[in-house]
Parts: C-alpha cells; structure tokens; sequence
C-alpha cells in the first residue's frame, strides 16, 4: 500500500541547465534542517546547499545563532515556536515528543522543490495542500537513530530509568509517525551505503547514494612536512562516538601519544580515565585542526558513523586513519592502502591496528586521491545532476 501511494504521488519535474552556477530555483526552493544548535558535518551539508540555493529559507525547529557559523547569521532562518522557548539549546534533547508537530505544521507546499537534511523529524514538513505540491529530496543523514536503534543508542547514555522507561512508551508513537512521514518524501538521498539499507530497511524505499561534501583543498599540506608522533581524534565527546575506546586503548600503550580535539558532556570523564601520554585541547580554530591533521602519524576513528567527515579530512592532510570496519568508514577508508580498520569495539583491537598502522610505509598521494572523491565540488555536481535526472 505504501509504495502503491508512493507511486501515485504527482512529482513536479524542474529543469536544471548542466554547469549553471546561479540558483535556478530563485524564489521557489525551500531548505529543512531538524535543528541548528552546533556546528558539524550536517551543518556543512546544509551550508554547501544554501550555496547552490541562496535564495532558499532555511526552515528548522530552534536555531541558536551563537553556536552557528557567523555566514548563517545573513541567511533567511525561520523558526519554530520552540526558538522563543529559554535554555532552547540545553533543552533540545528532552522535547522530543513536541517536533513531529512542529514540522508538520511547516507548511511548503507552494514550493517547487524541498531539501531536507535529516538525521530527525524534518521530513515531516507537509509538502501537499490541495492541488498545491513541491517536490520533496530528503537528503537523509540516517533515520531517526533513537527511534530504530533505541537500544544501541541508549546503551552508553547516562539516562535514569524512569526516563529511559517513559521514553520508550513515546516510541512506538514516534516510529509510526515517522513511517507516515516517510510517505511524503518523493526521492531519498543516502549519505553512505550504510544508511543506504537502513533506508530500504526502515522505510521500505530505495535511496540514491550522493556523499556528504568535504573541503579536501583546506587539509592539503602546501609542503611536505614530517610526521609527528602522535595520534589525533577531532570529535563531539559524547557517547556514541566510542572516545572512551580510543581513551582506553592509548592507556594501554604508553609509549604512543594521543591529542583529542573537542568537548562535550563526557568531558571530565574522559579526562579522569586518561593517562599522561593523552592530551586535551577542547575546541581549536580550523586552522590549528588543519595543522594536526597535518602532523599527525595517524587518525583514529573509534565509533561507527553514518558517514563521517574527518577521516576524508585526515586523508586530505596525508595522515592515514585507523577506524572501526562499520558504518560510513567502509564507504571512506581503504584497508591496508589508506588506513587500517579494526573488526570489534575492543582496546586491545584498536591497539593492534595502530601498531600496524605505525609500521606502515603510507604513500600520500594515494591518500590525496582517495580523499579527492568526496570533494566538495564533485557533491554539488552529484547533486545537481540527481535533480536534473530525477
């Protein structure tokens, strides 16, 4: 019944002019985000999208103009009621209950073409109103990962039972909610051919697979300077990204230097547990991230992504990554040629790749090239071309 409905839906074809560098949707096209409230790889999606389609609204549940990049604070960003709620930022992550209705009140039907960036609820966005409908391309960064992997997710959060217990009883609310939602979206894009089957599984839908763009040029070194001895992570410290892995690991080898870059609520723990051959920098400006990637012996990329930015960042740099084999890595990293994965969530696995990983003659230019293939240029030309074809 689904796809029978999926079928039937009127899509609205727009042409688009190959090699055109101006927006050829001005005044027509809409831009969704779940929420705008830190800086990272889906808020690099959606600022190379607002390139391609300047004079696109952004349409987004809360947006916190101080944690963003200072080229949004120009853009035409429109808000939920939730932005007018206090502590908005903090509080984010307890409203869940509240944002299917919020994007189901978006209403962009009088659009042409609407682009969501997903990881949440904003494909729900209503795109058909009478004889009114836009096209919808959601570009999915994965499905809603706390409704299908509620488990998994929850496994390394901090959450009380009671609350744990009572989010659970939203979920089965949520999930169909979010199925109904799926119903709407015209074309799915993957970012990874991981998420890739979760859509199919999930949704019941095929996807295209267009990768997440990346500023390669930015990480390439002007020369060739040696490599450094220590290891680097440029990450959120929070649960899911396994830091607590790469932690326990470098624990175990002394002798082996690790920097990790970011911040985040598992902050102080990490600290706690880290020996003295482990620093931490906090945030640092691109430039001074772009300098150690630049220097590092090796990157490590402990948890499973849906894509993952940094490492092609990294192999931009030519340094070589030693990553868990799962998730967006797989569709990134080269084994043996531009990094050296590891097969299970364990200190001592992640021990031994990074020892093969230091034995290893990597060659620069096969990494370069590897990471060339996720340039932010060959993105916009993907995209623009799935449009046209569509």
């Amino acid at each position: 019944m689904r796809e029978a409905r999926i079928f039937l839906l009127a899509r609205r074809r727009i042409p688009i002019q190959p090699g055109m560098t101006d927006d050829p949707f001005a005044g027509r096209t809409a831009l969704v985000h779940d929420w705008l409230n830190q800086m990272g790889g889906a808020e690099y999606v959606l600022e190379v999208l607002h390139g391609m389609f300047p004079a696109a609204p952004i349409y987004t549940s809360l947006y916190v103009p101080q944690h963003m990049s200072d080229a949004m604070h120009s853009w035409d960003i429109r808000t939920s009621w939730l932005n007018r709620i206090p502590l908005r930022d903090r509080l984010a992550r307890y409203l869940l209950p509240l944002y299917p209705g919020i994007f189901r009140r978006m209403n962009l039907a009088s659009r042409d073409l609407v682009i969501s960036v997903k990881s949440a609820f904003c494909l729900g966005v209503r795109t058909a109103a009478g004889a009114s409908r836009a096209r919808h391309v959601c570009y999915c960064l994965t499905p809603t990962r706390f409704l299908w992997h509620f488990d998994q997710y929850m496994a390394r959060e901090q959450l009380p039972g009671p609350a744990r217990l009572a989010t659970r009883m939203l979920l089965e609310h949520l999930r169909r909610w979010e199925l109904d939602a799926a119903e709407g979206v015209d074309d799915f894009i993957a970012i990874s051919r991981a998420v890739q089957h979760r859509i199919r599984d999930t949704y019941g839908r095929t996807s295209t697979i267009i990768h997440p763009p990346v500023d390669t040029q930015a990480f390439r070194p002007g020369t060739t300077a040696p490599k450094e001895g220590f290891y680097l992570v440029v990450s959120r410290l929070i649960p899911y990204k396994r830091i607590d892995l790469a932690v326990s690991a470098f624990n175990r080898m002394p002798d082996r230097n690790l920097v990790i870059v970011g911040d985040g609520r598992d902050a102080a723990a990490l600290k706690a547990m880290a020996g003295p051959n482990i620093r931490f920098t906090d945030y640092l400006p691109r430039r001074a991230v772009v300098a150690l990637m630049q220097r590092c012996r090796g990157f490590i990329f402990p948890g499973e992504e849906d894509f993952g930015i940094t490492p092609v960042e990294a192999m931009s740099a030519g340094s070589p990554v030693v990553a868990l084999r799962a998730g967006g890595a797989l569709d990134t990293v080269v084994d043996q040629q531009t990094g050296v994965f590891f097969d299970c969530s364990e200190p001592e696995a992640l021990c031994e790749a990074v020892e093969t990983a230091n034995t290893t003659n990597w060659d620069r230019e096969v990494l370069y090239r590897q990471a060339d293939q996720f340039d932010t240029g060959l993105f916009r030309e993907r995209f623009r071309r799935f449009l046209t074809a569509k």
